[in-house]
């Protein structure tokens, strides 16, 4: 498995949207806004150039969506792990047994609460107490609110002094002829090729914007000898990726 940040919208489920409640997923996605991301990450498997379909985690992949509608800006990214199809199988077997655990731990749990005496009763103190402490810890849960939100508004400052990270996609429409010839050299493109690929891309790229890392390889062609050929092939593609996407965290 391998831990990324994955963009929301490239990502699909198996499971429908309305086996979950609206409201489950409305208190969620405001607390996946409010600590800045989803605490486990989701499971996901490729099904494509950068689109996924989630293995486990489908709770929280409805309310990261449901975050991301809440603020778009916020909450583009998750944090998940990619697995790749030959341990699809063996990950599908751990997934099953921990919630065979998960779900022993909690049927001891609910006959432990039903073995309680129902007829036992709070005294007047116990309950001034109770209330107290329960006072208490609303007061300890806002100073914590207020000190989340301090160090929210502290990482968006710093984000706004960091160059924004693009995506493949966006190098193709956005980057310069410069840029985009070292990009491609990072590649394993030799230089003559990285300049016909680049000059390529930046002749398709001013009648239309690429759509997808396929339209790049479909529309981008370079001459070789008195024939034309992809400048780009799909193969060569999956190695732009895997390389640009390590220099994204440089």
């Amino acid at each position: 498995m391998k831990f990324y940040t994955v963009d929301v919208k490239n990502i699909t489920c198996d499971v429908p949207h309305s086996s979950f409640d609206n409201h489950v997923l409305d208190s969620l996605a405001d607390m996946i806004i409010e600590s800045g991301g989803i605490i486990r990450p989701l499971i996901l498997k490729p099904t494509g150039l950068e689109t996924y379909t989630v293995v486990e985690g489908n709770l929280e992949y409805y309310a990261a969506v449901r975050a991301k509608e809440k603020n778009p800006r916020q909450c583009e990214m998750v944090n998940a792990f990619v697995i790749s199809p030959k341990n699809e199988e063996t990950i599908s077997q751990q997934i099953a047994a921990l919630k065979g655990i998960n779900t022993s731990n909690q049927i001891v749990i609910e006959s432990q609460k039903t073995s309680i005496n129902s007829d036992q009763s709070l005294s007047n103190q116990e309950m001034i107490v109770l209330k107290q402490q329960f006072n208490d810890l609303k007061s300890e849960l806002a100073q914590e609110r207020q000190e989340r939100q301090k160090l929210y508004e502290t990482i968006t400052l710093i984000e706004t002094q960091i160059a924004k990270r693009i995506t493949p996609l966006e190098s193709f429409n956005t980057l310069n002829l410069l840029d985009l010839v070292f990009r491609l050299r990072t590649a394993g493109f030799s230089e003559a090729k990285s300049i016909q690929v680049a000059e390529s891309l930046d002749k398709e790229r001013k009648k239309k914007q690429f759509e997808s890392l396929k339209d790049v390889v479909e529309r981008v062609k370079i001459q070789s000898g008195k024939k034309q050929q992809k400048g780009i092939s799909a193969e060569k593609m999956v190695d732009i990726v895997d390389t640009w996407s390590k220099l994204l965290f440089l």
